[in-house]
């Protein structure tokens, strides 16, 4: 029955998928061919009709795009290049295997629930899931809709909506009042959001399942509501530390001690509340210590910490196994490998995975003997904030898995994609995603050739040496730097000193080769979508390069007090600032509008409209209520450079301007 559901499923997505061609392809869901739950697909040609047979929904969908990309076309966040040629490319007579490499393949960083999918309606996580089960990731976070359970749980204890209010960040800041960063802050959230994402979060697991994956839900971090300590005086409740300087009324999460039994008390409940409301699939996430130092160090207490979590987990539903995102342990100051250890091996072996959650940067298993025989998943971080400069490791995400899975006495069982942010270098999450099936390293030169034919549906060879000189530029980062878009001269609040610096990894002249060389070829893909969406994402990047000459050469000027100079070049800066403005207004991707547009379809009522878009314009600029965070999630979009960053660096330009006058 469950493989015939995911079968019936898996057809209607490759109806969504190849539309009118769909009658071609022939779904079957056939356990008994992973006899060791490792997905696996067989694709065979009958008679002018592709059947693919997998061993789940997922592996179905895998098969179908790697028929898909491997003969004919592609599918983006961007769009999809569907050119399927009237006869269906022949395969082998004996049909063609494939097995992935690991058990699992796990999606989403905490914090993409708020960058990216935040506004999403059913509609787009429909795509969403789609374009997941195409690439084959079957370990997906499902943290949707979590609020409303809390709220369940905590009212029966007797605390108010108020009291939930102050608790619950506002819809564009649940991933950080989850992860117990700070709280209410974006609030009050309404009744009707926390009701709308419940139901939403209903529609997004039955697809999960019906897929054949298995959701990641969340169980209880010990985070609780200020409210808590007024209902139980007793209770053993501390605040943690200060994250980012909010301020007293959004900082220092209230934090309920593990020992308190309470503490198993709300995390049996949070549990029990999740299976009555949508069934469970038994494997959790919990991080307590996210950015957040535990109050101890010593290696009792974590052992401590650790063991309670679990059996909350476990009390709750016996089958639980705990998901850990690993990023804690970037901490190296406080993680040192005996508190790593103490954590790790507090829970029976193989009842944990942890997310290796910067694998292609900055690795833990390598110095941790394999996390200390827990299983562990590799991941890409690869994106954070959302931003979206051109930026990638594809030689590190080419081997890296290999060298993880090789390693002696490896515990790694999955592959893991953990950005911060979606739609930006899809061509990085492409290349990614085939270490999902590849059986060794590729060779990236012919790849990347294959990836521009497949994109934008021919091959060019003026277009294929541009993405050779990307491959070798923004996305060949070997200096371990991280894609924070820090120091961005369009996006970071103009100073004087210390100069804005950005650290470029690469020659711009590289870029500036494969900018020439789309420009040149731009009339033969006149109506590809995707051939302009990378063309204006290559120049957005190129004026980006661009605009650090002007900047420099203006604060010069300026350290000399040489007027006339400063005149030139502050103007030479903000034109550039207004070309980029005019050429992101040319793209639907590059849009403030519908950003806002998006939060705003939320709303039932005025009020509710004035937060919503609050929500959505603080995320990207201020990120907080003082700037906490500033332009962390900054976006290079027209509208938002109208608006926010050009007046930014026009009155900046003013005030340089008196003081060179002076």
């Amino acid at each position: 029955a469950i493989a015939d559901a995911q079968q019936r499923t898996v057809t209607a997505l490759i109806q969504r998928v190849v539309g009118s061609r769909a009658s071609q392809f022939k779904a079957i869901v056939n356990p008994a061919l992973a006899p060791n739950r490792i997905d696996t697909f067989h694709l065979v040609n009958e008679n002018g009709t592709i059947t693919i047979g997998g061993s789940t929904g997922v592996a179905v969908a895998m098969g179908l795009y790697y028929y898909l990309t491997n003969y004919c076309t592609v599918n983006n966040w961007a769009g999809q290049q569907l050119d399927i040629p009237k006869e269906l490319p022949k395969l082998p007579k004996s049909g063609v295997t494939v097995s992935a490499n690991d058990r699992f393949r796990y999606y989403q960083n905490v914090c993409t629930v708020s960058y990216s999918f935040v506004w999403y309606k059913w509609e787009d996580w429909e795509k969403q899931l789609d374009w997941m089960a195409l690439h084959g990731l079957n370990l997906p976070l499902a943290f949707t809709g979590q609020e409303a359970i809390f709220q369940r749980v905590y009212m029966k204890m007797g605390m108010t909506m108020k009291d939930m209010q102050t608790h619950f960040g506002g819809p564009a800041f649940q991933a950080w009042s989850r992860m117990g960063n700070m709280r209410g802050w974006g609030g009050p959230i309404t009744q009707t959001w926390l009701n709308d994402q419940l139901i939403l979060q209903h529609k997004i697991l039955d697809r999960m399942r019906a897929l054949g994956m298995i959701p990641v839900l969340p169980g209880f971090a010990g985070h609780v509501p200020e409210a808590l300590s007024r209902i139980h005086p007793k209770a053993n409740i501390s605040q943690l530390g200060d994250w980012a300087g909010f301020s007293k009324k959004f900082c220092c999460t209230y934090l309920l001690d593990f020992g308190d039994p309470l503490f198993k008390e709300i995390g049996v409940s949070f549990i029990k509340e999740m299976e009555y409301e949508f069934g469970v699939d038994h494997i959790y996430n919990v991080d307590s210590f996210n950015e957040m130092k535990p109050k101890s160090g010593s290696a009792e207490y974590l052992q401590e910490v650790g063991s309670i979590i679990f059996d909350v987990l476990q009390t709750g539903d016996p089958d639980a196994i705990w998901l850990m995102q690993g990023w804690l342990f970037q901490d190296k100051q406080f993680w040192q490998q005996a508190q790593i250890k103490a954590m790790l091996t507090s829970v029976p072996e193989g009842k944990m995975i942890v997310l290796d959650l910067f694998s292609e940067v900055s690795p833990i298993y390598t110095y941790t003997e394999s996390y200390y025989g827990q299983p562990y998943i590799w991941c890409m971080l690869h994106d954070f904030g959302g931003t979206m400069e051109l930026y990638g490791a594809l030689d590190s995400i080419n081997t890296g898995p290999f060298e993880g899975r090789n390693m002696t006495n490896s515990t790694m069982v999955g592959l893991g994609l953990t950005p911060e942010g979606i739609y930006q270098n899809e061509v990085i999450y492409e290349f990614f995603m085939e270490n999902v099936w590849r059986k060794q390293p590729r060779d990236i030169t012919k790849w990347i050739a294959d990836f521009t034919r497949k994109r934008y549906g021919k091959y060019n060879k003026f277009v294929d040496l541009a993405w050779q000189y990307l491959k070798t530029s923004v996305y060949n980062d070997t200096d371990h730097l991280h894609d924070n878009n820090i120091d961005i001269i369009v996006t970071t609040r103009p100073r004087i000193s210390p100069a804005i610096h950005q650290d470029v990894w690469f020659d711009p002249e590289d870029l500036y080769a494969a900018w020439d060389l789309l420009i040149l070829s731009a009339d033969q893909y006149k109506n590809n979508s995707l051939y302009q969406y990378d063309l204006v994402d290559v120049t957005r990047n190129s004026l980006q390069i661009i605009s650090i000459e002007y900047y420099n050469k203006m604060i010069a000027s300026v350290m000399i007090n040489k007027t006339e100079d400063f005149l030139i070049n502050s103007r030479m800066l903000l034109e550039l600032l207004n070309d980029m403005e005019t050429l992101l207004a040319s793209d639907s991707h590059f849009l403030l509008g519908k950003w806002i547009a998006a939060a705003k379809s939320w709303a039932t009522d005025i009020s509710e409209s004035f937060n919503l878009e609050f929500n959505a314009r603080n995320q990207i600029t201020l990120w907080g209520p003082r700037g906490e965070i500033l332009d962390y999630a900054c976006k290079q979009w027209s509208g938002l450079l109208k608006g926010y960053y050009i007046p930014r660096w026009e009155l900046f330009v003013e005030m340089l301007h008196i003081s060179v006058m002076d």
